[in-house]
């Protein structure tokens, strides 16, 4: 997946976006590319998006649909990536232990070893999702030493976390081409608001909304 050039530098950095169906994948997707809110559809194999930012190597960010029956290809498009995102639905904590296992089957593909991953807690916005706290224990995110890895509260709904989440896929980026420092989970939703977090990260351009809604 990964673009190198012809010094061995990265051309493009490939972020594949995995978790279970619902989770608000897509959703999170349009979102940190500047879109408002769009209707979507449970995603049927993927969706794919750039993301340029000033004086960063650009982002690939490929949105991965997470139905039980799709599962079974997610290590179709595993070869080559360079950060692992995976979102998780914070409302949903009787489906917690099926995301871990999906998680962990994840994890231990081969191509994924030394692949730092970004665990988006979603929909902190409902009254009753679970605190970012609770999520990390119940997951056991801990035991995941020979990783670097970051866990965020965002909402796609609301922008919140989403500042983080754009600056954990830079310092992860940075982390994978350098050297692997553990990168510790903490609580998102202090930074400034998304729109301007988001300028001073990404080049202007006219958003001409997804082309399959």
């Amino acid at each position: 997946m990964g673009s190198v050039n012809s010094r061995g530098h990265r051309t493009k950095i490939q972020v594949v976006m995995m978790g279970l169906d619902s989770a608000g994948k897509t959703t999170l997707l349009y979102r940190l590319k500047g879109y408002q809110l769009v209707k979507t559809v449970p995603t049927i194999g993927f969706n794919v998006e750039p993301l340029e930012a000033l004086g960063c190597t650009p982002l690939t960010l490929w949105d991965i649909g997470g139905q039980a029956p799709l599962r079974a290809s997610w290590k179709d498009y595993l070869e080559g990536i360079d950060i692992l995102v995976y979102v998780l639905d914070s409302t949903d904590e009787a489906r917690l232990p099926e995301a871990m296992d999906e998680l962990l089957k994840i994890l231990n593909n081969p191509n994924v070893a030394d692949v730092p991953f970004l665990v988006l807690a979603n929909k902190q916005d409902a009254p009753n999702a679970l605190p970012l706290l609770e999520i990390k224990n119940q997951l056991g995110l801990e035991r995941f030493q020979d990783h670097c890895w970051e866990l965020l509260a965002c909402s796609a709904l609301t922008g919140e976390g989403l500042p983080e989440a754009l600056q954990s896929l830079r310092s992860l980026q940075k982390i994978h081409n350098h050297s692997c420092l553990h990168v510790r989970a903490h609580r998102a939703g202090r930074a400034k608001n998304f729109d301007q977090a988001r300028a001073a990260y990404l080049r202007p351009y006219e958003p001409k909304g997804p082309a399959n809604p």
